[in-house]
């Protein structure tokens, strides 16, 4: 048998650092790298940028079983039954993983906590040969812990930065420049070239708005498409895992691994999907197609998601316009029905700001209602069903124990933990049914719905991450796609990016990755973070 090319002769050559997760696919299906190999030089870069040089801290716990596994994968290449052979993946922290990893949702109060199986997506990934290379660092329990956290902050895992722009701010180590949403930590991996592809998860803007801050792809699928089981939920009804990777043909090569039914999560039973995500990706996919653009100058006050950009951000959004307009694309300028966007009444309750280092302290924050109420009914479910090797079986465990060591968990406070552990934990109460049956109506049905069929529309076009909300309440899909870079962030003067987001109906994912596949290649805006060099072989 001939004997594979050595790190040493290959690396070089593949600048796998930002290489597409295909091109990677490729060289190990040819045996111009191996496994063991790959594995190695993304440590390395870990080592060298995450743990090293600006500390990027994306990655919470590296899997101490990584080498043995791509080891284990040196004599596989990739088939079209193990299509990730090789291939080095993270997977954010809430998600189980049945292996020495622990799965902590960054949380102090599960430090060292196990799961009893691996979740159906991890499962799926090791069946497609994928070297799960760690656990990435998240906004803590996902962002449903306390207001005003900040993006990418756990109290077990510290804070994400954005490779862009690494800075902190102050006394308290804030970002100056956000990662993004909850997958944070994923996000930055991608973007920093740490890993080939990583996994990350959304109830609301959690996929979108860290793809766009970092300048990757990504798809929040829709609800059903991909199983949660497994999952440390925040609300089930708009729960979902979506991959995050360099490139749109990344993300639909994850997507084909990624969606298949599962008797663990029952909605997944109602699936649509094509046979292969990757088919006629092609740039004349954007010819003839209606994209609606839901800004009209005519009617300024309800012009919210493109009104009120930035000068920077509007020619960004403009210029990608004019990419689409180029590709033969329909452009349709019309207003989102404004009570969709708005949303309907009772949809949100006050909570009681207790984070210490806000501004708003002792006032009444939001939070959605659907959020609160189904997180406690989740929460307390996954833990008595996944969770092991812990002492926590209940949200008010997490509660208690937060309370009694303060000073390391309570950071930014619980306020929403206290304020989701008052309801009864069983969906019964009838402001929980009010709530989320007004989410739908206002956002699937008086606005996705309402908007796509009055304009006969393909796609709806929103700037970076501003649509995620009604397309998540909609349980709808989008994908995110770089769109370039704006100058003077939060402040800075650094450049940092942001995406465009493709967003349609009910298991539209095929026509979006279309879209975007098309946009992307015409438009080519997704550049590196600065300062973070291939390292010597």
């Amino acid at each position: 048998m001939k004997k594979p090319p050595s790190r040493a002769t290959t690396l070089p050559d593949l600048s796998f650092e930002d290489a597409p997760m295909s091109d990677l696919i490729d060289a190990l299906a040819v045996g111009r790298v191996t496994a063991t190999a790959l594995t190695k030089a993304y440590l390395a870069r870990l080592a060298a940028y995450d743990r090293g040089g600006p500390m990027l801290n994306s990655v919470r716990a590296l899997n101490p079983d990584a080498l043995a596994i791509a080891s284990e994968l040196d004599g596989s290449k990739p088939s079209a039954k193990r299509p990730l052979a090789g291939i080095p993946i993270l997977v954010k922290d809430n998600i189980a993983t049945f292996d020495k990893q622990p799965t902590t949702a960054g949380s102090l109060a599960l430090e060292g906590a196990r799961a009893k199986r691996d979740a159906t997506i991890v499962k799926l990934l090791r069946k497609a040969g994928a070297v799960i290379l760690g656990k990435a660092n998240l906004t803590e329990f996902a962002n449903i812990l306390a207001i005003e956290m900040p993006a990418g902050y756990s109290s077990l895992g510290g804070q994400v930065k954005n490779p862009y722009a690494p800075a902190l701010l102050g006394d308290h180590d804030i970002p100056v420049v956000t990662p993004g949403g909850s997958s944070a930590g994923s996000a930055v991996a991608v973007a920093a070239g740490l890993c080939a592809a990583s996994i990350g998860t959304e109830t609301s803007g959690s996929l979108l708005h860290p793809a766009s801050r970092n300048g990757i792809v990504t798809v929040k699928p829709t609800v059903g498409l991909i199983s949660r089981a497994g999952i440390m939920p925040i609300a089930h009804s708009q729960d979902t895992a979506g991959p995050m990777t360099r490139t749109v043909r990344d993300a639909a090569i994850l997507l084909n691994v990624l969606a298949a039914a599962d008797p663990r999560d029952p909605i997944t039973q109602r699936q649509r999907r094509p046979a292969d995500y990757t088919a006629d990706l092609t740039r004349d996919a954007m010819k003839g197609a209606r994209i609606g653009v839901p800004s009209d100058p005519a009617d300024p006050l309800n012009d919210c998601f493109f009104g009120k950009l930035p000068p920077d951000g509007a020619k960004l959004m403009a210029d990608a316009i004019k990419v689409m307009e180029d590709l033969g694309a329909v452009i349709v300028r019309a207003n989102m029905p404004t009570r969709g966007w708005i949303a309907g009444p009772g949809v949100n309750m006050a909570v009681l700001n207790r984070n210490p280092l806000s501004s708003n302290k002792g006032n009444p924050g939001g939070a959605p209602i659907v959020f609160l109420y189904e997180l406690k009914y989740g929460l307390n479910l996954y833990l008595k069903e996944w969770a092991t090797n812990t002492d926590i079986k209940t949200m008010s465990d997490i509660i208690a124990f937060n309370a009694a060591h303060g000073d390391k968990a309570m950071r930014f406070g619980q306020d929403l933990f206290l304020a989701a552990d008052l309801t009864k934990g069983d969906l019964s109460e009838r402001e929980y049914k009010s709530a989320r049956a007004m989410d739908l109506l206002a956002a699937r049905t008086h606005g996705m719905d309402a908007y796509m069929n009055q304009h006969k529309l393909d796609a709806v076009l929103f700037p970076a991450a501003m649509g995620a909300a009604i397309a998540a309440k909609a349980g709808y899909p989008s994908v995110m796609v770089p769109a370039g870079l704006v100058s003077g962030a939060d402040g800075t003067d650094a450049d940092c990016p942001v995406g465009v987001t493709f967003a349609g109906r009910a298991w539209s994912e095929h026509k979006l990755l279309r879209l975007a596949y098309a946009y992307e290649q015409a438009s080519q805006m997704r550049k590196p973070p600065p300062g973070l060099p291939a390292l010597p072989a």
